[in-house]
């Protein structure tokens, strides 16, 4: 079983990755590891710390010789700004003079729930685990899956198709060599694929950012190459497109999920709402003249290309705080302010790669199992010509 865990804070000393169950015998590609938690980073909009940062893998366990092993491998990736929090998220001594409060929670975060929850008088730690920075530890982990996933001809790509009120053009094209070539980019503006829509994207950043305030959006995940029959209809927490889903709501500012076309297929008549099936007997395989579904139909895969979209809030933190109380004396305050980003919608893309990715390994390894990467691609491959041969 495919399992990941994540621990760090946001000013701790690093963010970790343990992913467990993997077989042995992946190829490590660290350079593929470093771009993707460079890709994390860009984008128009972005504050700050990802300034400050320079995120590089460092692999702790599981990795040796250039292959994963089998046991469980461990991802550290360090904060270099722990260099300004040593004092103040000390492990063993109290902050003291060098505390800083989240005094006042801020509408929209985790800081008054957790405060709550934990019985804390105040969001510091709250933030410190609820911040976006924790998705670092996510998409290092994801990149890892992203390497499984490629031994058995699986592709995991993303774009942003809104930000703010600007949005990709109806009709435009989407292929898989377009957004590889997207994802290769070594400037990243707003992972648009298109030039005339990331202008209008952009003056939506640059209005939030006149006015204190931030811009939401959303993005699009795609995934080329898989066979049907990944998930399962047999219980309702198998499901392929709940489980997903549940991947994508996960990160920090996602407020709803989207799969194929099921926002606008809600108010179609059911005869336009689904893609009716063919036969291609040159390929030896069914074929459907839409893509409706998103390629999940049943809580499985059907083996037409899968697609899922994010929707992202506008953050939370804003420069033009919005009205919040005091913890100490329940007065009305100003929501306390950090240091934040104005957009991440193109960030939120690379870790809801990283998160389908790790869905999908997971399902391709409960499908077709193997301790290592040979065993498992003889079962696939084994699956494959009994699929081809129904």
């Amino acid at each position: 079983m495919l399992a990941l865990s994540t621990a760090g804070e946001s000013h701790g000393q690093a963010v970790l990755a343990l992913l467990s169950g993997l077989p042995a015998g992946v190829p490590l590609d660290a350079a593929f590891v470093a771009r993707e938690l460079w890709r994390r980073q860009q984008g128009y909009g972005r504050g700050g710390r990802m300034k400050l940062e320079r995120d590089t893998p460092e692999f702790l366990a599981g990795v040796r010789n250039g292959c994963t092993i089998g046991s469980p491998v461990a991802i550290q990736v360090a904060n270099r700004d722990w260099e300004n929090w040593k004092q103040t998220l000390a492990v063993e001594s109290p902050a003291g003079d060098a505390a800083r409060p989240v005094a006042s929670p801020r509408p929209g975060h985790a800081d008054l729930a957790g405060a709550l929850k934990y019985n804390f008088p105040e969001a510091r730690y709250v933030l410190e685990r609820a911040s976006p920075r924790e998705t670092t530890a996510r998409v290092a982990a994801g990149a890892m899956a992203k390497l499984l996933l490629r031994q058995l001809g699986i592709e995991v790509l993303s774009h942003v198709t809104a930000v703010g009120a600007a949005s990709l053009p109806p009709g435009a094209e989407v292929t898989r060599d377009r957004l590889r070539a997207l994802a290769a980019r070594e400037q990243v503006l707003l992972h648009c694929l298109d030039a005339e829509a990331e202008a209008a994207m952009k003056a939506e950043v640059d209005h939030a950012l006149r006015t204190g305030d931030t811009a939401g959006g959303v993005f699009e995940v795609r995934a080329y190459g898989l066979p049907p029959g990944l998930g399962t209809c047999a219980n309702w927490d198998e499901r392929l497109d709940g489980r997903l889903a549940q991947a994508l709501m996960s990160i920090p500012a996602v407020k709803a999920v989207e799969i194929g076309d099921g926002v606008t297929v809600a108010a179609a008549p059911g005869s336009a709402a689904q893609d009716p099936i063919g036969y291609d007997r040159e390929q030896s395989r069914f074929t459907r003249s839409g893509n409706h579904a998103g390629g999940l139909e049943g809580g499985m895969t059907n083996g037409e290309e899968l697609v899922l979209r994010g929707y992202l809030k506008p953050i939370s933190t804003l420069r033009r705080p919005l009205a919040s109380v005091a913890f100490a004396t329940r007065e009305p305050v100003q929501a306390a302010y950090e240091r934040s980003d104005v957009c991440v919608v193109p960030a939120a893309a690379v870790v809801a790669e990283a998160m389908v990715a790790f869905v999908l390994a997971q399902a391709a390894l409960e499908k077709f199992g193997g301790d290592s990467v040979l065993e498992l691609l003889r079962n696939y491959n084994q699956y494959g010509e009994q699929v081809r041969a129904y």
